[in-house]
């Protein structure tokens, strides 16, 4: 019975719930489309449900007789699922904020995540490629400037702050970092658009031992839109939801740059807390940090060549001879020219050649 029970209830309630589709919303959700394919699963009423309250009533009927009072349990059984669907109707048994956000979060529906695709297809996946070959052709022409131009700082730095709040110049925000210049600017075609211009500025930290250092960062400008919608009282948008949404931005935003192969390895995402805005200096103090730690974990994967190493011949006597006899003719010994590096062919492998008998008996 309560199986049944609670089975009936949604079945009743996905009957109200085609009614109104197919009286108001038929032609201009649906279009035409199924019936079966398309209105009834988005009612509720699908498989699933209608096989678990099949189930509940052959459990009921196998039972033997498990209602009492002749009629009485079957008017109980209508009014359990009648009063189901109009609890369901008013709002009282409807899910909960941590359903439904996990629901959105589950189905990608969240304002975030459209957020972090448009940021990268609209943006990263543009100019993220390009990076390199715009930092190479700064750093050519700014040979001279003072200050250090790590491989850490090889990489776009995207700030991602906490509380969603961005300054349109990072020097208001920090003393320790000021303007420089900006990158050689990237022009594409989009949205007929032709040459549209992309840049990146390029920003000197200068740390607490004196040393400044060059990097090309920025904010992630979609975090714009979560502070403004925040700001307006028709969006439904508060403060919790708003930080809520800013660590969905940067998992979703994450995932999408780590399986990105046009991305990888040019980008470097800072999640700001706000919580130690106290500190004047917080922000190149992260830039700093990050950069310090990408230039300790990163390494050279072929190290240069020892100098003992660099002619192999030193080792074998102290006197080193001017040249060698090889197949019957003296060849002078070169010094190597390049860091040897690892030979792959193309070719395909051959079978062993079967040895020949040349003795004779």
């Amino acid at each position: 019975m309560v199986i049944l029970s609670l089975t009936l209830g949604p079945l009743l309630h996905g009957l109200c719930l085609l009614a109104e589709e197919m009286l108001y919303h038929s032609n201009t959700r649906y279009r035409g489309r199924g019936l079966l394919s398309h209105v009834l699963p988005a009612c509720g009423l699908e498989g699933k449900t209608l096989l678990t309250a099949g189930m509940a009533g052959l459990l009921l009927y196998l039972n033997g007789q498990p209602l009492s009072n002749q009629g009485q349990g079957w008017k109980d059984l209508l009014l359990a699922s009648a009063l189901y669907a109009l609890f369901k109707s008013l709002g009282f048994l409807g899910p909960s904020e941590v359903e439904v956000s996990d629901i959105c979060e589950g189905r990608k529906m969240n304002v975030a995540h459209g957020l972090a695709w448009s940021f990268y297809l609209g943006y990263l996946h543009l100019v993220l490629p390009r990076l390199e070959n715009s930092i190479a052709s700064f750093h050519s022409s700014h040979q001279w400037s003072g200050s250090s131009w790590g491989r850490g700082s090889k990489k776009l730095l995207i700030l991602i702050p906490l509380n969603a709040n961005i300054s349109h110049k990072l020097e208001d925000e920090d003393d320790n970092i000021s303007f420089y210049d900006n990158l050689p600017n990237s022009e594409i075609d989009r949205a007929g658009v032709r040459g549209r211009v992309y840049k990146h500025s390029v920003y000197r930290v200068v740390g607490e031992d004196g040393k400044a250092r060059e990097c090309v960062v920025e904010y992630a400008t979609p975090l714009l839109t979560l502070y403004k919608m925040s700001q307006e009282s028709s969006a439904g948008f508060g403060e919790s939801e708003r930080k809520q949404q800013v660590l969905i931005f940067f998992r979703t935003l994450q995932n999408i740059l780590e399986q990105s192969l046009e991305c990888r390895n040019r980008y470097t995402l800072i999640l700001l807390n706000d919580e130690r805005q106290d500190d004047p200096h917080f922000l190149s103090k992260a830039i700093l940090t990050h950069l310090q730690q990408q230039e300790k974990e990163e390494f050279c994967v072929t190290p240069p060549p020892k100098p003992d190493m660099a002619n192999p011949l030193a080792n074998t006597s102290s006197v080193q001879p001017s040249a060698l006899h090889v197949n019957g003719r003296w060849q002078h010994p070169e010094p190597l020219s390049r860091e040897p590096t690892i030979m792959i062919s193309l070719e395909r492998p051959r079978p062993l050649k079967v040895p020949v008998e040349t003795s004779e008996h």
